[in-house]
């Protein structure tokens, strides 16, 4: 992955695993974190824990406060930037929250 985000796979249907690819590349140095499934969705674990994962309809899902609460965050299609933002936002919450349980 490059250190640039590239918005151009706009029309690209895996879109959502590309933002997740590239959140993912936020947590290489921490050997704590790696890819991993979730209902056989792609995403993130801390310790063996998701955190989180991709939703079937292009959602990026996230721990809340216990495992049993998760958030899910849409895809914009018209904000691609903002999603990604966000996305990377609720990811580091989630990670922060699951790293201290």
């Amino acid at each position: 992955m490059s250190d640039e985000t590239d918005l151009s796979y706009e029309t690209d249907p895996d879109r959502a695993q590309a933002f997740l690819d590239e959140i993912a590349v936020e947590y290489r140095s921490d050997p704590a974190v790696e890819m991993g499934t979730m209902f056989r969705s792609p995403g993130l674990r801390v310790g063996g824990r998701i955190f989180a994962f991709l939703g079937g309809d292009q959602r990026l899902i996230v721990n809340s406060r216990t495992m049993k609460e998760w958030v899910a965050f849409p895809l914009d299609g018209n904000d691609l930037a903002g999603t990604l933002d966000t996305w990377r936002h609720a990811a580091r919450e989630a990670h922060n929250f699951v790293a201290r349980i």
